[in-house]
């Protein structure tokens, strides 16, 4: 069968010949008569009557739900006039005219247009900023992660907490070693002057020791009990004790007598506390309550309870809460002086709480109990911090203006502190000293001097220790080891 070009499709010989001069053709980008080749008219698609009676449905619902709305109101048609006539007459001119107006401004916008490229140059348009969109990239636009249109502070973690890198503290040693009572040594206080400090312990005595020699000069006996407490007063000449013998003294210390007793106690008293700035005392005992005396007239301001066990430490500072108290109840009492009521009460610890420190420099304090001494910050009693790694039951907490925070345990344990950052530097332990079959380790009370660079500590083998810092030692010779974590545990 041959076949005719008579047969051949009129569009499809079209076609051929079009493809050929596109191919072969020089000019086949000028006008040609084969563009102009009529092509047949293509019908619209005819509906099937199912779909012609959906849109006829359709059309006739519209109409009949929207009709009303189609135009409206000649009222409501006047408010809407009227709200666009003030909306274009309040609308703020374009950024040219504000700009042809303020020189300045067109010059500073001329200066940066300088500087940035010109969008002419050969860039696309597609990753331009847009400007409502607050300097945002559409999403993918620099890579195919979703992430990048995330704000910044989604990607940050929010549990970290920045520990601050401690200060490098020269490591204590043991300076000497005063022997001289003939029982557990409970109390150790400083006088004012530096020049020498008390000691109180089992045995019943109160004795004075040269601070600077170690030699005894004074001991004075009154006390039918362990004595547990003992405070110099800052503008008098005078000593003032507590032991379990439920009396409160004072001794003057230019006659070496008792002058002053404080009655009212039902029980032992553990602790005791003076005012910085007022003529006023503070004690506490197994009884449960704080009691405030007045040191001149001996009589008792205030009875304050709260505690339903032994009364175990009391501090006193110039500001509120003036009077803050630990017991062995594991609760942390904040008192208001002026008042005589309860300012907070604080139950973070677990166990007793044995031990109480005011920093001198700072309106801070930290209390100790079995395994946990914790940090807080004054007046409202907010927890800052823990001092983690002295695993024994502290008896003894003492601070000075360098920021070394001591801390003493029941077994003859010690630990050092940076106040700051709770970093624990140094730890060690108390040997005991041999003069007795019933000789043991166990730091019962410490105390700083009034500079702070000699550390003395009351123990249980009879001996009160002097600590000072390592003069020799250097940050090469002993490291910082210091490893910071994640997050700082509370409470």
């Amino acid at each position: 069968m041959t076949t005719t070009a008579d047969s051949v499709p009129a569009d499809l010989v079209h076609k051929s010949a079009k493809r050929t001069r596109e191919i072969f053709a020089a000019d086949f980008g000028a006008p040609s008569a084969l563009d102009n080749f009529p092509r047949p008219a293509i019908a619209p698609p005819v509906a099937s009557p199912a779909e012609r009676a959906q849109k006829i449905a359709l059309r006739s619902r519209i109409d009949k739900e929207y009709a009303d709305v189609k135009e409206l109101p000649p009222v409501l048609a006047a408010k809407q006039a009227n709200a666009a006539a003030s909306r274009s007459t309040l609308r703020k001119k374009p950024k040219t005219e504000e700009q042809a107006s303020n020189p300045k401004m067109a010059k500073m916008i001329e200066g940066v247009s300088a500087q940035t490229p010109s969008s002419t140059a050969g860039t696309s348009n597609a990753l331009a900023l847009r400007a409502n969109g607050a300097g945002k990239l559409p999403p993918n636009a620099n890579g195919p992660t979703p992430q990048r249109d995330l704000p910044g502070s989604s990607m940050v973690r929010r549990d970290v907490v920045r520990q601050p890198r401690p200060e490098w503290k020269a490591p204590w040693k043991l300076m000497r070693v005063i022997s001289g009572h003939l029982g557990w040594v409970r109390a150790l206080a400083v006088e004012p002057g530096n020049q020498y400090f008390a000691s109180g312990s089992g045995d019943r005595t109160i004795k004075i020791w040269d601070l600077a020699s170690g030699t005894l000069k004074l001991t004075l006996t009154g006390h039918i009990s362990t004595v547990r407490g003992l405070a110099f007063s800052p503008r008098h000449p005078y000593l003032f004790s507590c032991a379990e013998d439920k009396k409160v003294k004072c001794w003057d210390l230019e006659t070496n007598k008792v002058i002053r007793d404080y009655h009212g106690h039902l029980s032992g008293v553990y602790t005791l506390s003076l005012h910085p700035t007022l003529d006023v005392l503070c004690t506490g005992g197994r009884d449960g309550v704080v009691r405030v005396w007045d040191m001149r007239t001996r009589s008792n301001i205030h009875v304050l309870s709260g505690h339903k066990q032994t009364v175990s430490d009391i501090v006193t500072q110039e500001a509120d809460p003036q009077i803050i108290s630990s017991s062995l109840d594991s609760t942390v009492r904040m008192y208001d002086l002026a008042a005589g009521k309860t300012m907070g009460v604080l139950t973070h610890h677990k166990k007793g709480v044995r031990a109480l420190c005011t920093a001198p420099h700072e309106f801070t304090f930290a209390s100790a109990s079995t395994g946990q001494v914790k940090q807080w910050k004054c007046p409202e009693g907010a927890f800052m911090q823990n001092f983690d790694g002295h695993n024994a039951i502290i008896n003894t907490l003492s601070v000075n203006e360098d920021n070394v925070l001591f801390s003493g345990g029941d077994n003859g344990s010690a630990a050092f502190f940076d106040w700051k950052t709770g970093y624990k530097y140094q730890s060690l332990d108390s040997i005991a000293q041999p003069g007795s079959l019933d000789a043991e380790a166990g730091i019962m009370s410490s105390t700083f001097d009034k500079t702070g660079l000699r550390l003395l500590s009351g123990e249980a083998d009879k001996t009160i220790k002097v600590w000072r810092e390592d003069e020799n030692a250097t940050p090469e010779t002993h490291p910082l080891e210091w490893k910071p974590t994640l997050g700082r545990q509370k409470f």
